[in-house]
């Protein structure tokens, strides 16, 4: 075995392979300090021990370097290994620390999560290439380094948005490894809406049947017009989704599904008119805010809906439901009989007031289920909706409003956080939508997830996260090129406490390491840019 592997690298291309003189970690750990000493010289033979409660960890760790350098690392027992991963309580759940010298690799962490985090920065210890699938001829080396850290923040997301533009499941999981190699630990995954629903339901299997094709889609460049061919039929059976859980899982990624209500509803209710306020609903999936709604005052919608999310919570183990809310076209239920009889029941005053009202009841039937409730900010429009948290994406004031009150915010918005908006990079090929304010990635770097908040009311900030939304995506290099590397901001700005952000720093470690790592990985990144120097 070994004698082939030898010989395999004997044939790999040379590169020289130089370890960073500082090491260009992305995103920044809490605290760095370079040791003196001669660096650590990755090669074949070398062994891992640890304690058994880190035995996934350490295979990940075993198998981490193989493809481009073709060293495995074995498996050993006792002290003696080249690489040691220990239990230690005082360290923060998502918390590591890591030392390298030249006798070796020692990682220390009090659960699975944090000795994964300390892998990733570990490989981020060798030059780029060591993060692509194809084999390298070199000197592998780390720097002596001392690194404790721990993230800012809990939540640390990304959205993905396959029901406008289709993600088959070989495309989330390069975005799942991608996250993971960054510390990011969500995926919101967002699987209905007016252009399509993406996820197999059993009890109503017309979701998928019509639901997930469209009969057209906008062109490019040319959005006033419709392409007259059919999108579809797009959607993951449950045991695909039972395979990106759990795949995700093992790079410690939670899984957030979202099932839109009330509105974003065209592609149920294609399937299901009978739940829509009129009774010819105008159905054609155009892009941009759509008429249609689910009827709040028909008892089918919740039985339907009810169904839709026994069936969600058996997929996904994940804490919390995500149930839209945003963009809903409520002026349907001003004119709709069964709807002002629902809100006069409920005392309602207005239709913002029903919608509150809505979300309170799937945030108690999912809270019966031991799952919490998310939902986007204008489900705060009607009051504070008992029992659900939100997700700031108009900009900061509802977050702040939220918090200020005790509820539970995770900090998107769009002026900073929409990974999908204009990125302002000279000749970009791709389309984005118009006449939005562009978020360039110094921008996005220069987020505070609690700016104008007090300290009280900071702890009820889970986190942050990037939405890529896919009206204007057209193939995974389209949505590479948006998302990456302005991701990687986001995830320094989840994780990377606010003192020691520096945006000179983090792009000097962009444009020396991040960037060729993120093109090393496979993914179509776009080019780094800098602020237009003042005038």
């Amino acid at each position: 075995m070994r004698v082939l592997a030898l010989a395999a690298l004997a044939a790999f291309a040379f590169v020289p392979i130089l370890p960073a003189a500082t090491p260009d970690i992305v995103p920044k750990p809490a605290s760095l300090t370079v040791r003196e000493g001669k660096p650590f010289v990755l090669k074949w033979g070398q062994t891992v021990a640890g304690d058994d409660r880190f035995a996934a960890e350490i295979e990940v760790l075993r198998k981490a370097f193989f493809p481009a350098t073709g060293v495995v690392i074995k498996k050993a027992s006792g002290a003696e290994a080249d690489f040691t991963v220990a239990y230690d309580a005082s360290l923060p759940k998502e918390g590591y620390a890591l030392e390298v010298s030249e006798k070796g690799v020692a990682i220390r962490a009090s659960a699975p999560a944090g000795a994964f985090y300390a892998i990733q920065t570990l490989r981020q210890l060798l030059p780029p290439e060591a993060s692509g699938p194809a084999p390298v001829r070199g000197k592998w080396e780390m720097p002596a380094v001392s690194i404790v850290d721990a993230p800012t923040y809990a939540w640390r997301g990304v959205m993905l948005d396959p029901c406008r533009s289709w993600m088959p499941v070989e495309s989330v999981k390069r975005q799942l490894d991608a996250m993971a190699a960054h510390k990011l630990n969500v995926l919101h995954w967002h699987l209905t809406d007016d252009q399509g629903w993406r996820i197999e339901i059993k009890r109503f299997p017309r979701l998928t049947e019509v639901g997930s094709i469209r009969p057209c889609t906008p062109r490019p460049f040319a959005r006033t017009q419709m392409d007259g061919e059919p999108y579809g039929p797009y959607f993951y059976t449950q045991d695909e989704i039972r395979e990106v859980v759990a795949y995700a899982a093992a790079r410690h990624i939670t899984v957030v599904p979202e099932i839109e209500l009330p509105g974003h509803a065209v592609a149920a209710l294609r399937a299901y008119p009978e739940l829509a306020c009129s009774a010819n609903p105008d159905l054609t999936p155009r892009w941009g805010v759509l008429k249609e709604i689910f009827c709040a005052g028909n008892p089918k919608t919740y039985e339907l809906l009810e169904g839709v999310l026994d069936e969600v919570v058996a997929l996904f183990p994940a804490p919390y439901v995500h149930i839209g809310g945003d963009e809903a076209p409520k002026d349907r239920w001003n004119k709709c009989p069964k709807c002002q009889a629902k809100m006069k029941a409920l005392g309602c005053k207005n239709m913002h007031e029903l919608q509150t009202k809505m979300a309170e009841h799937f945030a108690a039937y999912l809270a019966k289920k031991g799952r919490n409730c998310i939902g986007w900010d204008e489900i705060l429009e009607g009051g504070l909706p008992k029992g659900a948290a939100i997700m700031s994406w108009r900009g900061v004031k509802a977050g702040v409003q939220a918090a200020k009150a005790g509820v539970h915010v995770v900090m998107t918005p769009k002026p900073f956080c929409y990974v999908d908006y204009n990125q302002l990079v000279p000749g970009d090929p791709y389309e984005y939508i118009p006449n939005n304010t562009p978020n360039p990635i110094w921008k996005t770097y220069g987020f505070d997830p609690v700016a104008g908040l007090p300290d009280e009311a900071k702890p009820f900030i889970l986190g942050v996260q990037g939405n890529n939304w896919s009206e204007y995506v057209r193939s995974d290099r389209d949505r590479d090129w948006k998302m990456w590397p302005r991701t990687c901001a986001i995830a320094e700005v989840a994780w990377t406490p606010l003192a020691e952000r520096d945006w000179e720093d983090f792009h000097g470690r962009m444009e020396r390491s991040g960037l060729p790592r993120l093109k090393a990985m496979g993914l179509n990144a776009a080019p780094l840019t800098r602020p237009p120097e003042k005038k």
